[in-house]
C-alpha cells in the first residue's frame, strides 16, 4: 500500500522526477526566510520587498490551480509566501503609521 502511493508520487507529472518539484520546494526557503523576519524590528521591514513577496504569492497560487498538472506544492508555498507578506506589511504599516511616537525626555 505505502509502496504503491510512493511509486505514484514518484511518477507523477508534478513528481520528485520533475523542475514543477523542485521550484517550488527550493521556494519554501524564502517563506522560511519570511517567517524568520518576524522577529526582526518593524523598522527594518522593506516595503518593496514584502509586496513583491505578496504579490507573488498571489500570483502563482491562483496560476498553480489553473495548469495541468495541478501542482500543490506550487499553490501551498504562494499561499504561504503571501499570507507572511501580508503579515510583515501589516507590521510595518501599523508601526509607520499606528504607532505613538515616543518624544525622548517627555513622558
Amino acid at each position: 500500500m505505502a509502496a504503491s502511493k510512493i511509486q505514484a508520487l514518484w511518477n507523477h507529472p508534478a513528481g520528485p522526477k520533475t523542475i514543477h518539484f523542485w521550484a517550488p520546494t527550493f521556494k519554501w526557503g524564502i517563506s522560511i526566510a519570511n517567517v524568520a523576519d518576524f522577529s526582526k524590528p518593524p523598522e527594518k521591514i522593506s516595503y518593496p520587498q514584502q509586496v513583491a513577496v505578496t504579490c507573488t504569492g498571489l500570483i502563482w497560487s491562483r496560476y498553480s490551480t489553473v495548469i495541468t498538472p495541478k501542482n500543490w506544492n506550487l499553490f501551498s508555498v504562494n499561499v504561504v509566501m503571501a499570507g507572511t507578506g501580508i503579515y510583515q506589511l501589516a507590521r510595518k504599516t501599523r508601526h509607520d503609521h499606528f504607532s505613538e511616537v515616543q518624544v525622548p525626555g517627555k513622558e
